[in-house]
Parts: structure tokens; C-alpha cells; sequence
């Protein structure tokens, strides 16, 4: 079997913030009831005119630069999202054609939250059997379009963006080491959107009580799956939901915070966008480096979850 790992990342963020006091002004809360409950104090928001889809195509051109690699070089795009343009076309075929890459196969993949690492799984498996070479792989969401702003429950949770990697043949000892999914349908009910309004609903406390123990759970399932032990884990990449779900994670793994990625704060929750983007964001920080054991981890609608175990490099 080929090593398979992540050789290029990139991110996009719309421009335009929405803080927790500009949030204040709409609906019936407080910065600090937001950032002691969730740790979230500003989230993009894209524009009317920006979708799913243009946000998908800027991740992508920063993925392909920092892979050193040119469109034509892909040979399948998968894009995870819960919230495209519209039904059909997908958003991958729209950033296919957005990237000028003709015939390549495009598809999308709606795990919501979890949707990405559902879609890295899913082009590792391609590489691994020499179907493909290069898969881009794409989380971008555009939650603001299926919120209700009149519910201080669910409107200070999610906001708008895109991550995405490039991912290939690695070097031996590198790359996926050890990967698990899962979902329980019959917990779909607490989180979904509804058929009437088409706007997101929420059990927050199920939810909450369903991740606290799965997202841990899965971490360390993986870690040992690759054979290793979690004092190995050099660096962690949570779903960024919520930073008391982000810390049940680290304190399973044993790990100090600055060891965690935590972006929350400053993107909210970015559903399927949320890992790669974090993940980003951290390359950049200069805190994941050559070699390390790295685990992402997420949940979300479904339910579902998902988890990685990696180590880093080419």
C-alpha cells in the first residue's frame, strides 16, 4: 500500500466579522454569555453575492501553491459541504470548472460537521489503490445562509469559510497512519435543518453530550490504531464547535493547550471548513512541524463522526 498524506493546505475567509457585540444588537445575548459557553468571540460572514463555491475555489488556489502544483496536476476533487450553491450542479464541479480542469471526477460529500474527514478518508483510499495521484480535498461551508438570526441558540455558533488540502503519495512512515468513521442516525434528530424554515436546528444539549464523549473516544482509538501510544500525539486539530467540547478532547489525550488547535474564536463553527481550516491556521502559526504525529478529529450532523491519525510530511 502507497503512504498517502496532506502536501498542500490552504484556507479562505470572507473578509467581513461579525462579532459577539454585533450580535448583541440582533438577538437577546451577551459577549460573555457567547465566550464562556463556547469560547467564540467573532465569525466571517460572507456577502450575498459569495457562495460555497467561490469560497471552495480561493482554499483550493492556496492548497495547489503551497503543494507546488498546477490545476491540471489534480486528478479528482471532493468537496464536503452541507451547504452548496444549490442542489446540483455540486460545488465541486463548480470548482472544477472554476480551476479551468477539464474531465477530472468531481464530487460532493454532506457529513456536515464531519464532512471532511470523511472526504480525506475517502481520497486516501483512491491513492492507495494508484486509482489517482492528486486529490484535492475541500471543506466550505456558508452556514449564514441557513440560520436563523432571531435564534441566540444557534446564530452565535457558525460562521462562513473554506479549508482545503492537496493530498498525495508520501514518503514511508509518513502520511494517514490510521483513520475511523462513524455515525448513529438515530441522533439525527438533534441536529438538523428544518424542511419548513430551511434553517438549523439544534438539541444543544444532546449534542454536546454526544461529542464530549465521542470526540475523545475516537482520538484515542485512532492513536491506538496506529500503533502508538497518545503520549506520542504531538499536536491535536478538533472540530471547532466549542472550545469545553475542544478541551474534553485535550485532557483525554493529555495535552497542554498550546498543543490544540483553538481557532474558534475567531471563525466559529465552519461545519465541513472548520478542521482544514484550522489546520491552516496553524501550519502558518509555525506549530506543526516535520514528522509530528498529528490527530484531527470531528463530529457533527448525522451524527456522525470522524477521526485521523497522521504524521506529518513529505
Amino acid at each position: 500500500m502507497k503512504c498517502v498524506g496532506i502536501i498542500g493546505v490552504g484556507a479562505y475567509v470572507p473578509d467581513n466579522i461579525v462579532t459577539n457585540f454585533d450580535l448583541e444588537k440582533i438577538v437577546d445575548t451577551s459577549d460573555e454569555w457567547i465566550r464562556t459557553r463556547t469560547g467564540i468571540e467573532e465569525r466571517r460572514v460572507a456577502t450575498d453575492d459569495m457562495d460555497t463555491s467561490h469560497m471552495a475555489t480561493m482554499a483550493a488556489k492556496n492548497a495547489l501553491l503551497h503543494a507546488s502544483l498546477d490545476a491540471e496536476d489534480i486528478d479528482l476533487i471532493l468537496v464536503a459541504t452541507a451547504t452548496p450553491d444549490a442542489a446540483f450542479p455540486s460545488v465541486a464541479c463548480m470548482v472544477q470548472a472554476a480551476l479551468g480542469i477539464k474531465h477530472v471526477p468531481a464530487m460532493d460529500i454532506n457529513v456536515a460537521c464531519s464532512g471532511f474527514i470523511y472526504a480525506l478518508v475517502t481520497a486516501q483510499q483512491f491513492i492507495e489503490t494508484s486509482a489517482y495521484k492528486n486529490v484535492l480535498v475541500i471543506g466550505s461551508e456558508k452556514f449564514s445562509k441557513i440560520i436563523d438570526w432571531s435564534d441566540k441558540n444557534t446564530c452565535v455558533l457558525f460562521g462562513d469559510g473554506a479549508g482545503a488540502v492537496v493530498l498525495s503519495e508520501v514518503s514511508k512512515g509518513r502520511g494517514i497512519l490510521s483513520f475511523e468513521l462513524g455515525a448513529d442516525g438515530a441522533g439525527g434528530k438533534h441536529l438538523l435543518v428544518d424542511k419548513i424554515t430551511n434553517t438549523v436546528k439544534m438539541n444543544g444539549r444532546e449534542v454536546f453530550k454526544f461529542a464530549v464523549r465521542q470526540m475523545p473516544e475516537s482520538s484515542l482509538n485512532v492513536v491506538e490504531k496506529a500503533g502508538l501510544q497518545k503520549e506520542d500525539v504531538n499536536f491535536l486539530v478538533p472540530h471547532q464547535a466549542n472550545i469545553r467540547i475542544i478541551d474534553a478532547a485535550r485532557e483525554r489525550l493529555g495535552l497542554e493547550a498550546e498543543r490544540v488547535s483553538a481557532t474558534v474564536k475567531k471563525h466559529g463553527n465552519t461545519s465541513a471548513a472548520s478542521i482544514p481550516l484550522a489546520l491552516f491556521t496553524e501550519i502558518q502559526n509555525g506549530l506543526i512541524h516535520e514528522d509530528d504525529v498529528v490527530v484531527m478529529v470531528g463530529f457533527g450532523a448525522g451524527l456522525t463522526w470522524g477521526s485521523v491519525c497522521l504524521r506529518w510530511g513529505k
